[in-house]
């Protein structure tokens, strides 16, 4: 269903939400729902705005709009990498509304632990990780084009939280990512584990891309987004936007806030 946005976006839109369950590990309230209309369901992610947990650095409340702009600005880029995503109104009140994307479980890991010496051919290093007993191993990240999409994707949205779990494989081979409750600040917040491109030059096709995006931005992208995002966060949007597009590099971590999310996965 998250390949078929049109009617992804119809039945987020307009369909009978019925609340099936809790996920009890995310730090906000996020149910697990099934959407109906005319016949046709799909499993969703409900997450009301009432469920949202004050946090110091983002406005009360706001969290389900961001998740909803970070899925507009996926659209715009061409990459379809968040699924299909919508506010509206629900069993507990307006909240934002994801189609749900069911892990493949024969997928090949994105992730793994590897020697010191490492990595591995066909692995990017992320940081060495401390394990229980004292050993240590190297976290790192499958050299993969769709995650390098998903970096750079991060990096314009200023993605605070870009852990493990938040990556998810389709059985139809595409990746992925979830949970962008905890992006647009104003201020340098990326904190990702898709760091093994750091500083090495964008690939053409996300040239292209940014350029294609800047544009949008200064037309009805940007006024979409103004209905979730300040403008001051519109602002620092259309700026890092121009400074990719100027370095035409992967962003290094920064030296004034935490690299890695924790937990990492």
């Amino acid at each position: 269903m998250a390949a078929d946005v049109p009617t992804a976006l119809e039945l987020l839109r307009a369909g009978r939400l019925t609340v099936l369950g809790q996920l009890t590990d995310a730090s906000n309230a996020a149910l697990y729902c099934s959407v109906e209309l005319a016949g046709l369901s799909a499993a969703c992610v409900y997450k009301p705005v009432r469920g949202e947990r004050p946090l110091w650095d983002f406005p009360d409340g706001t969290l389900a709009g961001r998740e909803v702009a970070a899925y507009e600005v996926s659209a715009a880029t061409g990459w379809a990498l968040v699924p299909p995503t919508v506010l509206r109104e629900g069993p507990f009140g307006p909240g934002m509304a994801q189609i749900w994307v069911e892990p493949d479980p024969q997928a090949v890991p994105l992730l793994s632990l590897q020697s010191l010496t490492g990595p591995e051919p066909g692995w990017l290093p992320i940081v060495a990780a401390e394990l229980d007993q004292g050993r240590r191993a190297l976290l790192v990240h499958a050299d993969d084009e769709r995650l390098r999409r998903l970096a750079v994707l991060d990096a314009v949205l200023n993605n605070a939280d870009r852990k493990g779990g938040h990556l998810l494989q389709a059985a139809d081979g595409r990746i992925y990512g979830i949970d962008h409750g905890v992006t647009f600040n104003t201020e340098g917040k990326l904190r990702t584990l898709l760091w093994g491109w750091a500083g090495e030059p964008l690939t053409e096709e996300a040239r292209l891309m940014l350029g294609g995006l800047a544009d949008q931005l200064a037309g009805p992208l940007g006024e979409l987004l103004s209905a979730h995002l300040t403008a001051a966060e519109l602002a620092a949007l259309s700026d890092r936007v121009a400074e990719l597009r100027r370095t035409a590099t992967h962003p290094q971590p920064s030296q004034e806030w935490p690299a890695i999310p924790w937990p990492p996965v």
